[in-house]
């Protein structure tokens, strides 16, 4: 890997952060707050947050395994993936490689700014050459992005061909885990001692259940994190997601029941997809969905909007021709969609 000032665009690097009032007193003595221009009414709420999110950091590192100082806390993973654009790529002159298809976000933050994104297909079963995504790199190239376990398609991404692909490129290599809770796959965020240039991704939205509160996670070495909290805005989680970040890493029990229900239920759709004549494949999954090729994707989806069940057309996206992608629900939800699905004619 190069040295990181070198993968850094210099005006980040050099960059002075902005310094806020909980930045310049982090103490826990005070009690007379009289420096950040708050209302002293409507407690709690008149607080600005913890900019740094220590006491979350401080949990989630026990149930990770990653040292606090190895943590960025985002607004959503989305927050972290743009944050690798903003830190690493120059506008117009660098560009990254992702796998094909996958995640859209990476090429909407590619495009908003303004950095050449390079898609590399994966092959008919969605694995990934890490020969081909090395091949359409040059010296240029500032991010490789690969979702494990990928999304829209749902398998895990060979550990191998990942690793290949960290040993074999200079740059920063992200390896999107959102959905690893589902997988048996052995997760990357343990290796992070032995890649300087990976940066990890997990979230809060899939396997702990808490979309609404938008906080995502990005792993990496305390230096690449320490440039990320240097160009994140001030107090970019709020509060009250904090406070429910607490609540639920102290009840990891239930996320636990969670998951082992999810992957009961998606082992019991994936057999009953099997089975519906409107069903030509259901491909191997790794996730909390799972894709399935159908007769008529477009069809299909209409039908199923009728009668007010949304499954996601993914018949649009490179390889995915007639592809629904379905997220598994509850026992009477999944109930509900092969129901229905057994009377499509």
């Amino acid at each position: 890997m190069k040295q990181l000032q070198d993968l850094v665009r210099p005006n980040i690097w050099s960059l002075a952060p902005y310094s806020s009032a909980r930045n310049e007193y982090a103490g826990h003595s005070a009690h007379v707050f009289l420096d950040a221009n708050e209302n002293p009414y409507n407690k709690p709420y008149n607080r600005y947050p913890d900019p740094l999110q220590e006491e979350v950091k401080a949990k989630l590192s026990k149930v990770k395994g990653v040292a606090a100082e190895k943590i960025f806390l985002g607004n959503g993973s989305d927050e972290a993936i743009d944050l690798c654009y903003r830190v690493f790529c120059e506008p117009k002159t660098d560009n990254v490689v992702a796998i094909e298809p996958t995640y859209g976000m990476y090429k909407v933050c590619a495009d908003i700014n303004d950095v050449e994104y390079r898609p590399v297909l994966l092959d008919e079963q969605y694995n990934m050459s890490a020969d081909n995504l090395l091949a359409a790199c040059d010296d240029r190239t500032k991010i490789v992005w690969i979702c494990s376990p990928n999304n829209p398609s749902g398998n895990n991404i060979s550990h191998d061909e990942i690793v290949k692909v960290l040993e074999g490129f200079d740059g920063i290599v992200v390896v999107d885990e959102a959905y690893s809770d589902f997988s048996r796959a052995r997760n990357f965020r343990q290796d992070l001692d032995n890649y300087p240039n990976l940066i990890v991704l997990n979230t809060f939205s899939k396997a702990w259940g808490c979309a609404a509160i938008r906080l995502g996670m990005a792993f990496a070495q305390k230096g690449i994190i320490d440039v990320f909290n240097k160009v994140k805005y001030p107090y970019n989680i709020n509060a009250l997601t904090q406070k429910k970040a607490l609540e639920i890493l102290d009840d990891t029990q239930d996320v636990r029941e969670w998951v082992r229900l999810l992957l009961q239920e998606r082992g019991n759709m994936i057999k009953a997809f099997g089975e519906l004549p409107v069903c030509e494949e259901v491909y191997p999954t790794d996730a909390n969905f799972f894709l399935a090729r159908m007769t008529d994707a477009q069809a299909i989806y209409d039908y199923l909007v009728d009668k007010g069940i949304i499954v996601r057309n993914r018949t649009r996206v490179r390889l995915c021709k007639n592809c629904l992608r379905v997220t598994v629900g509850t026992r009477s939800e999944n109930a509900e969609l092969i129901g229905a699905l057994r009377q499509y004619e």
